[in-house]
């Protein structure tokens, strides 16, 4: 066990013993890593069935949930994770030397890079899916290909927060290069 870790240890709580703060800290980072998992999977699982039906009217309902979904919940996540991860980081004496923290901060900032974009993205084809919808038409070729990069995003963005789930769990000693 890493040299910080121990410092965390406890013996088991005794019945009707209190949860102390660094319990409910660590218990709202592992709140937010579900609902920033848990959101874009569902996201992802709702956009790729509703587009699959090549429905319009479908899409764009789809699309609009989506697009609420990520602010309210998502944004709402990442906000959060960072703030929780570094009061972690401070009470529960790790220390910023270590590289699976760094690791994680840098997949975080990757994820983000790939998640902006996409929120965006899907809300512009919930725009592009509603006109196709309101004016019986197909859905135009800039929504396909929209929907096509908003795929490609989402792949390395949802490979990245596993990685950030795992890391978390494993705490790997990983050395930082000096």
């Amino acid at each position: 066990m890493p040299a910080g870790d121990a410092q965390i240890e406890r013996r088991p709580r005794l019945p009707g013993e209190e949860t102390d703060a660094l319990d409910v800290l660590r218990w709202l980072h592992v709140v937010g890593a579900a609902v920033l998992l848990g959101t874009g999977a569902g996201i992802a699982f709702f956009m790729a069935m509703a587009h699959r039906t090549r429905n319009a009217a479908v899409i764009a309902h789809t699309a609009g949930i989506v697009v609420i979904s990520d602010y309210v919940f998502t944004a709402t996540a990442v906000v959060a994770q960072p703030i929780t991860g570094a009061l972690l980081v401070q009470m529960a004496g790790w220390g910023w030397a270590r590289g699976w923290i760094w690791l994680s901060i840098a997949l975080y900032v990757l994820t983000g890079l790939f998640w902006l974009p996409v929120v965006w993205m899907q809300a512009r084809m919930r725009v592009l899916a509603r006109a196709a919808a309101r004016d019986s038409t197909d859905l135009p070729p800039a929504y396909h290909r929209l929907y096509r990069l908003w795929f490609a995003c989402g792949i390395p963005a949802f490979l990245a927060v596993l990685a950030i789930v795992w890391l978390m769990l494993a705490k790997p000693e990983i050395s930082l290069p000096m």
